[in-house]
């Protein structure tokens, strides 16, 4: 089985990750991280377009098998 088949433990990561010290970090490694959650961020609303699409042209062909 691929890891991508694979159910995934569901949780907040983003309120795990705010509750971590970054006093340790220097600032190659928080610019890193800053990326890294921007990468992130854009894939996930991505994600969320792409969904949304999906569901609007599932609407939209249902709507139209209704009226016609």
């Amino acid at each position: 089985m691929d890891d991508d088949d694979r159910p995934r433990p569901r949780g907040d990561a983003a309120t795990k990750l705010s509750g971590e010290s970054l006093d340790s970090y220097s600032r190659a490694e928080l610019d890193e991280r800053v990326l890294l959650l921007e990468t992130e961020i854009a894939r996930v609303k991505a994600h969320r377009d792409k969904s949304q699409a999906h569901m609007a042209a599932a609407e939209a062909l249902f709507r139209t098998r209704e009226n016609g």
